[in-house]
């Protein structure tokens, strides 16, 4: 058979990764695809750079609607980004009846549902292994090993930029700030983190797992977001004390009420292989009901480790775009027909554990007035660490950190009792509150 022929909208550091990873694998993956696989054509705007980076034998334009329109093309890769001209290009692709292979997370989290129905109406396949952590096959198992499974959990460490930074702050009790210009100069943070620190980037991939795992729309709007810039080095030294790590996670649980889908600084147990995931390095935890807690590590970034997982979606289509489209795996795993209408649950219904740290006043009856306040609003205590005020303001300081481990309790009932907590005339700062999973 004649080798199937693709279009390439972006040669970047992804773009040239899967170049050079197709042309050198290139006997293999023949083998397994059962055919070859050839990018005959590449659209970018730097047109020197795209020659460059493919050499002769490669056409080369300027414009991506001539890489649509050609139709020898059989896949469209598209690499661009962002939510913009990609989108466009994308739903031009499917009108003309080409597959599409994407790594753009933010597109399809916040227009999956526009683009999949589209490709479902053409009979055409989107596949976007390479939206979520990289190289790490996260949505071939979720959509396809673990089918036999009702999933109940997913968290997973999805953002590398944000890892490192939490690695080094833990490692050498810096700083946010400082950590961040040094990831700025070691590469692993763009000249603007903001997607990345601020967890929107996570929760654009975790919004894409909780739709394949539980079979509901893509729903990003309903997804609880915050980052990493408000954390303190005093935060992870306490965490570390108590035996727990600090980490973005993204997650997304079943609950009878519906489902969780949220983005947020975490206290992982040291003892979990997911606290012991360091640098710029990804993992995600799935739990299922037959086959238990499974992992999945790798880099979650980078021009060869992303690249892996473009030209995998490049031999399932091969494979599979002669199929009738009725037998193909569905782009979020479960039939468009049999979607769940389970809803994404509003944070304040959300139940887990806590981490709180208050500066007080060093005086008597301060901790019997904190615990009592908790305990009338039905909030129960795990743990109480009480930092010495020398230790913590220096000799003769008149302030000190108590730091409360809680049980699992509704987040309403907690932001209700920490409203009463600020108020105390004891409470001499913003109350710190981060969240806490066991993953057990």
């Amino acid at each position: 058979m004649k080798p199937i022929q693709v279009g390439l909208l972006g040669i970047g550091t992804v773009g040239s990764g899967t170049f050079k990873v197709l042309q050198r694998n290139q006997e293999e993956i023949k083998r397994r695809a059962g055919r070859g696989i050839e990018i005959t054509m590449v659209a970018d705007l730097d047109v020197a750079r795209a020659r460059a980076a493919v050499g002769e034998g490669v056409q080369v334009v300027n414009d991506a609607h001539a890489v649509i329109a050609n139709p020898d093309i059989d896949i469209v890769i598209e690499l661009i980004g962002g939510y913009g001209i990609a989108r466009q290009l994308v739903l031009e692709a499917i009108a003309a009846g080409k597959h599409v292979v994407t790594a753009n997370k933010a597109l399809l989290a916040v227009h999956g549902t526009e683009i999949f129905a589209a490709a479902h109406a053409k009979g055409v396949m989107v596949a976007f292994e390479a939206a979520v952590a990289g190289g790490i096959p996260i949505i071939k198992a979720l959509r396809e090993g673990l089918t036999a499974n009702s999933i109940q959990w997913i968290a997973g460490i999805i953002n590398g930029t944000t890892n490192f930074i939490l690695s080094e702050m833990r490692d050498k009790g810096l700083d946010f700030a400082t950590v961040l210009k040094e990831a700025q100069r070691l590469g692993y943070a763009e000249a603007d983190p903001t997607f990345d620190i601020e967890g929107v980037d996570a929760a654009h991939k975790v919004t894409l797992m909780s739709a394949i795992a539980f079979g509901i729309p893509v729903q990003f709007d309903r997804a609880h977001v915050e980052g990493i810039t408000k954390l303190a080095a005093q935060d992870i030294k306490y965490a570390e004390q108590l035996g727990y790590r600090i980490k973005l996670l993204g997650v997304t649980k079943r609950k009878a009420q519906g489902i969780e889908l949220r983005v947020h600084p975490s206290l992982v147990p040291a003892k979990r292989l997911l606290a012991n995931v360091e640098g710029a390095m990804n993992a995600v935890v799935v739990n299922g009901d037959a086959v238990g807690t499974t992992l999945y590590y790798g880099k979650g970034a980078g021009s060869e480790p992303t690249a892996s997982a473009v030209i995998a979606d490049l031999v399932d289509i091969t494979r599979l775009h002669t199929a009738d489209a009725a037998h193909r795996v569905p782009h979020l795993a479960f039939h468009p027909d049999a979607m769940s209408d389970l809803q994404v649950l509003p944070m304040s219904e959300v139940v887990t554990s806590y981490y709180l740290r208050m500066r007080v006043a060093d005086e008597a009856g301060v901790l019997a007035q904190v615990t009592g306040l908790l305990a009338t609003a039905g909030i129960s205590i795990d743990a109480v660490l009480q930092r010495e005020a020398d230790e913590v303001g220096g000799e003769g300081s008149t302030q000190t950190d108590l730091i409360i481990l809680t049980h699992d309790t509704r987040e309403g009932t907690l932001d209700d009792a920490l409203v009463q907590l600020q108020a105390l005339p004891t409470v001499l700062a913003p109350i710190v509150r981060i969240r806490k999973e066991e993953l057990s």
